[in-house]
């Protein structure tokens, strides 16, 4: 058995991490220890401990456990499940990348979920909304995960009680970027290659074609970073580069496509509105053409991307704002510019004095001096 799976947690109080979710009073505690029934989806990067927590969840409810990769099942597999489940035990399906489940999949899964004899736990590095289909997505509860912290990290390497010298440990933890199971993997491949881990080895050992080679694992997230950040700094070269790597080993090009439109808005945005329209016109493109064509519009919304004047104020400023959200919550909003549908509300000031060219801030009066977009104005000009 892999690292990774031996040391694998079996309760709660083993695991690492994801205290927002498995902390006292969190949702999913609350459910392991009410043994609560529900169908939920976990969303989040790699190795942050999505399977882990299928499996804890099911041992707390006694129930059958199946584990499949949509990647490699169809409505078969699901029939032959369905087919085995009886009335004594619940039955969980993990269902591993469910955003590769397609439309007609998740359609045939979606009764035996509605009638609450099938426990649906889905796993996911993809926005759910995007790739599970709304009747199924309303019946399942969404968490997401959180990369994993440094000290998580340094926490599950301690599990392992294989001895690392403070600068393998540190270097390891660092190189992992907040995934579990890269750090596992990276150590376990130093271990059986060279029979120890120091820092040296652990380098090599990272460099290993066998480690690297994984278009759903490091080299999938390594490879997207290179050419968004490729297109960030206008080097359309290199992002043409890293788009014929991840067309040559059949990256989802929807995946790639779908980047490319939040890029549109956070990094090009104000600088050329049209950015947006290119990039949903070549998400659209993928959607219907589909490789190996559809890669000739990938190209094209590369080089237009790259090309593209860079403004991230309207990013900025909705971060701004944001934290502002968070930390006074919803404070009042001005009278002149609430809705004043009855009299009663008139006569309480609703509505009184707007004018829509009033140049007085619109803003709550304990904000009303902010800019969020006068840091940023710069950019504009």
């Amino acid at each position: 058995m892999p690292l990774a799976a031996r040391i694998r947690p079996k309760t709660l109080e083993e695991f690492v991490g994801q205290e927002h979710l498995v902390g006292i009073g969190k949702p999913i505690r609350t459910a392991i220890e009410r043994k609560h029934h529900m169908s939920f989806i976990l969303w989040g990067p790699p190795g942050v401990g999505k399977t882990t927590l299928a499996r804890i969840y099911a041992d707390a409810l006694d129930a059958e456990f199946h584990e499949l990769s949509a990647v490699s099942v169809g409505k078969d597999d699901i029939r032959r499940i369905v087919g085995t489940m009886t009335a004594v035990k619940p039955s969980v399906l993990f269902l591993d990348e469910i955003h590769r489940f397609n439309k007609a999949q998740q359609d045939f899964l979606l009764p035996h979920v509605e009638s609450g004899r099938l426990i649906l736990i889905g796993a996911t590095t993809e926005n759910p909304s995007f790739e599970v289909i709304p009747a199924l997505l309303s019946r399942c509860r969404v968490f997401v995960l959180s990369e994993l912290s440094e000290g998580d990290i340094e926490k599950i390497l301690a599990r392992t009680n294989i001895s690392l010298e403070a600068d393998a440990r540190e270097w390891l933890i660092a190189v992992a970027g907040g995934d579990a199971r890269r750090a596992l993997t990276v150590l376990e491949m130093s271990l059986e290659l060279y029979g120890d881990a120091s820092i040296e080895h652990l380098k090599e050992a990272f460099q290993s074609k066998h480690l690297r080679y994984d278009k759903k694992g490091d080299e999938h997230y390594d490879t997207i970073s290179a050419f968004i950040k490729s297109l960030r700094a206008s080097q359309k070269d290199a992002a043409m580069y890293y788009l014929a790597r991840m067309i040559a080993v059949g990256e989802d090009p929807l995946f790639i496509a779908r980047r490319m439109v939040i890029f549109a808005s956070e990094d090009i945005g104000l600088a050329q509105p049209t950015a947006l329209v290119v990039a949903n016109a070549v998400f659209h493109a993928c959607e219907t053409i589909g490789y190996p064509e559809c890669a000739i519009n990938l190209a094209h919304g590369t080089a237009y991307l790259a090309e593209a004047k860079k403004n991230r104020s309207a990013y900025n400023a909705l971060r701004a704002a944001q934290e502002d959200v968070k930390r006074y919550g919803n404070l009042p909003i001005p009278m002149k510019i609430r809705n004043a549908p009855t009299r009663l509300m008139e006569e309480f000031g609703y509505g009184k004095g707007y004018d829509m060219y009033d140049e007085e801030s619109y803003l709550p009066e304990k904000l009303k001096n902010k800019r969020y977009f006068a840091d940023f104005q710069e950019e504009l000009e």
